[in-house]
């Protein structure tokens, strides 16, 4: 029996509350959370992102094809059912909570973790049923008795050297768009887009170098309500400057409901449910996309040079450890001595490679820290997109043969990075050779691609989603996302996938400066899984009678591993591409290689 969920019942039946939402997110819609907001974690031991409806006589979780395999390992004997979203005969969330709400009766969350578009949706889709919501209760709260607390983290400006516009020239501009908007105010409780727009960063998640926070701007000021402890006195006479008064974090309701006859500009899908009804009737709301969003997707010139220096940063440390996985094994088949002097273990694990390879980057000048959770899966466990091994309890022994891929990133001043490799770690099979030559011929094509002003990811994700569809193969998660610098590894508003999901918000045209990743996949359940990912930048190649045309840039720089590639089934373009890709990788990296290592960095670039 799941205890927590047990408890959460009685919580239930005490509040009158029939059917209760737990969602992933925290008070900012965040995709990424802290430890307080793992509340799905808690209650059914899922790591992974999704939405858990819980019932007097069921507990069903929500998620997407990312994390089924992982979910359903998870989940085994929590009494939670996975609901694998978008398969056939699945229900939508909203559609399960419909059916399952009895009529007259009470559906309830923390308002504050559900966002406003998503909280309205419900309320209009369950008001035939005469249904009531209740979000002023965390009844999760109420039975998690050991709750972390809130994070908190020393906040820090990021220089204009390496934003390129200054925190003041931001906020007149945002002011404009008010202005336009006829806004009195501007909510945001988006930490990405706070953080962009006044220049600072934080450490209140985990590999997201942001702080709790949200932000009230006015024709004059602004209102910036966080924890205070996390500013010194640096920061405070910057926000001075500013004309930005720091407030408590908890004090941002209570302002909220004072105002009265504004407009206030903010997103809806970006904003609690419980921020905006504490609205007064008084106030008009213009809704619309976060302008910052949009600015920030399009980096500028020094934030794209900026990005440029932290790829080569970054692949350096990556491609030592390319260079350390393909010696670690002697002719015997055991770990080298240099080997196990390196590592400080007797054991390749995926672990201890994770270890290894987030202390290369760590000796990196500007390193901050990781981007996500280091993804070091080998064999079967590379089937599982988002697997992720954890230290004592998932951490399989790499051994001199099959498939490894490790899917990382790291944060810098100067930017983010997001990087996947597959490596041969000996003999693998002619299937695994084959899937892993298509993979990497699907992202050199993505990579390759030219599109006209206007395109969105949809518009192009055949390039890389062609070689499969072929063969009847197709990989369950999206080709590309938005890259932040020095901020979120996911970022809206571009993308690239083969269909429009209206709640990833990924699907804007896109333009100039655009940071956006190209992964492609091919996950083979309980034998392998290979994924290659650079990080692209789009720019203008053309302009003519026919409109603007843009072609995109790798901006990650590592060696694909020939090792396993089958020059066979791959056509002329194809090998020119990597070839190319190849011979700038050699050309960028290769000023910090010498001896061995440099012959070594050579023999894998070389043409094909």
């Amino acid at each position: 029996m799941n205890e927590a969920i047990t408890l959460l019942r009685q919580e239930m039946k005490k509040a009158g509350v029939d059917v209760y939402l737990v969602p992933t997110d925290d008070f900012h819609q965040s995709e990424y959370v802290g430890e307080y907001f793992r509340a799905i974690r808690f209650l059914s031991g899922f790591t992974g992102e999704g939405s858990l409806v819980v019932t007097m006589d069921e507990a069903k979780l929500f998620t997407d094809g990312r994390y089924f395999i992982q979910a359903a390992g998870e989940l085994a004997g929590s009494g939670v059912e996975l609901m694998k979203m978008g398969e056939p005969g699945v229900p939508t969330l909203d559609d399960y909570i419909k059916s399952v709400v009895p009529e007259g009766g009470f559906l309830g969350f923390d308002g504050r973790c559900v966002d406003f578009r998503h909280g309205m949706e419900l309320r209009d889709l369950l008001s035939e049923k005469a249904v009531a919501i209740v979000s002023d209760k965390d009844l999760v709260g109420r039975i998690w008795k050991d709750r972390p607390a809130l994070a908190e983290s020393r906040v820090f400006i990021l220089e204009d050297r390496f934003c390129g516009v200054n925190a003041k020239d931001k906020l007149t501009k945002l002011r404009a768009v008010m202005a336009k908007e006829g806004a009195d105010i501007h909510l945001i409780s988006s930490l990405d887009d706070i953080a962009w727009l006044l220049n600072l960063r934080g450490d209140d998640i985990p590999c997201n170098p942001v702080f709790l926070s949200y932000l009230l701007v006015d024709m004059e000021g602004a209102y910036l309500f966080a924890n205070k402890n996390d500013f010194d006195e640096e920061i405070k006479a910057y926000l001075k400057a500013l004309h930005i008064q720091l407030c408590d974090y908890d004090k941002v309701y209570e302002t909220v409901q004072q105002l009265r006859n504004k407009t206030v500009l903010l997103e809806t899908g970006k904003t609690n449910y419980q921020l905006i009804m504490a609205l007064d009737e008084s106030m008009m709301v213009v809704d619309e996309m976060l302008p910052t969003s949009i600015w920030k997707s399009q980096k500028n010139e020094t934030e794209i040079a900026n990005m440029k220096k932290a790829h080569i940063k970054d692949g350096v440390a990556v491609t030592k450890y390319f260079y350390f996985m393909k010696h670690a094994f002697g002719p015997d088949g055991t770990l080298t001595k240099e080997a196990r002097e390196t590592l400080g273990t007797d054991r390749l694990t995926e672990v201890s490679g994770a270890d290894l390879l987030e202390r290369y980057r760590r000796e990196n000048d500007g390193f901050i820290e990781l981007s996500f959770n280091t993804i070091s899966a080998y064999g079967p466990n590379a089937a599982l997109p988002h697997y992720a091994p954890v230290r004592g309890k998932q951490d399989a022994e790499i051994l001199p043969k099959g498939l490894y891929l490790v899917d990382s990133g790291a944060q810098y001043f100067e930017g983010t990075t997001d990087i996947t490799r597959t490596m041969a770690m000996g003999p693998i099979t002619e299937e695994e050779r084959k899937h892993f030559t298509m993979v990497a011929q699907a992202c050199l094509r993505l990579g390759d691609v030219r599109i006209l002003d206007g395109s969105c990811g949809v518009s192009f994700d055949y390039a890389a989603r062609e070689i499969f569809w072929k063969e009847g193969l197709n990989f369950n998660h999206g080709t590309g996302h938005g890259v932040g610098f020095c901020l979120n590894v996911h970022e809206r508003p571009n993308g690239v996938r083969y269909r429009i999901v209206p709640e990833r918000q990924d699907s804007a045209p896109f333009k100039p400066g655009n940071i956006t990743s190209d992964e492609p996949g091919l996950y083979i359940e309980g034998s392998h899984g290979i994924r290659t990912e650079n990080l692209t930048l789009c720019k203008e190649a053309l302009k003519n009678e026919y409109g603007t045309f843009y072609d995109f840039e790798f901006l990650t720089l590592c060696p694909i591993d020939l090792d396993a590639i089958d020059p066979t089934i791959m056509a002329p373009h194809d090998i020119e591409l990597l070839n190319r890709y190849h011979a700038t990788v050699y050309e960028k990296l290769s000023p910090y290689f010498e001896g061995e290592k440099l012959e070594w960095l050579k023999h894998v670039t070389r043409a094909i």
